[in-house]
């Protein structure tokens, strides 16, 4: 989707300096969104079909754990047991969202209950987007570390896609979201939203039904 009302930035970035031991970058916690159901998949779960013999919620979850967040959490919710058994061997947090088929904005509030609090920032990615790199990820915590905007959208050619960035003072307005659209609203109404331009078309490709399954 196109937004020409948000202004576009590329990188590089001229972030503010940290310190040489890292200790005045945010803390920017990410959030894995792997309650969801489906539903237009079929019978299976999506979450769970393989690519080259990897789950799909592995591969998405991937560049969050390649990237030096300040820690990961992943909501379950549809399936949380077996989710949770192929993410069991990676460094994650897990929280259960049982209010997870009143739609995406539960598992939002799920996944900010779990967060440190002292979280300067929630990064919030989706299950079914195995083809986000590491770098985009990288790419927009050092936008919100120089101040080019908060909330912190990438996009592809000019059309917005995920993981979005939101920063502490949206936590509130976040869970107070409701129904299956997430944080879209709250994005959408900040007059401070940016969009990252990252060339990364991961950011702009989920995996709805079976034909969407990276060759």
């Amino acid at each position: 989707m196109s937004d020409p009302g948000f202004p576009v930035v590329e990188p590089p970035f001229a972030a503010d300096q940290p310190g040489e031991d890292g200790s005045d970058a945010p803390a920017v916690s990410g959030v894995l969104l792997a309650a969801g159901t489906s539903s237009r998949f079929g019978d299976a779960n999506k979450l769970l079909a393989t690519v080259d013999g990897e789950p799909l919620v592995r591969r998405a979850i991937a560049p969050l754990l390649a990237t030096d967040l300040h820690e990961v959490v992943v909501v379950l919710g549809h399936d949380a047991d077996a989710v949770r058994e192929a993410l069991a061997d990676l460094p994650v947090e897990f929280v259960e969202n049982e209010a997870y088929a009143d739609g995406q904005a539960t598992s939002v509030r799920a996944g900010l209950r779990a967060v440190d609090e002292a979280a300067d920032a929630a990064l919030f990615a989706l299950g079914d987007m195995p083809g986000v790199r590491a770098e985009t990820i990288a790419t927009l915590v050092t936008a919100f570390a120089a101040g080019m905007g908060d909330p912190v959208v990438p996009a592809y050619e000019g059309q917005r896609g995920n993981p979005v960035l939101f920063g502490h003072q949206f936590f509130d307005r976040l869970a107070a979201v409701a129904g299956d659209t997430g944080g879209r609203d709250v994005l959408l109404s900040s007059t401070t939203t940016t969009l990252v331009e990252t060339g990364d078309q991961g950011v702009v490709r989920d995996v709805d039904r079976t034909r969407d399954l990276p060759e």
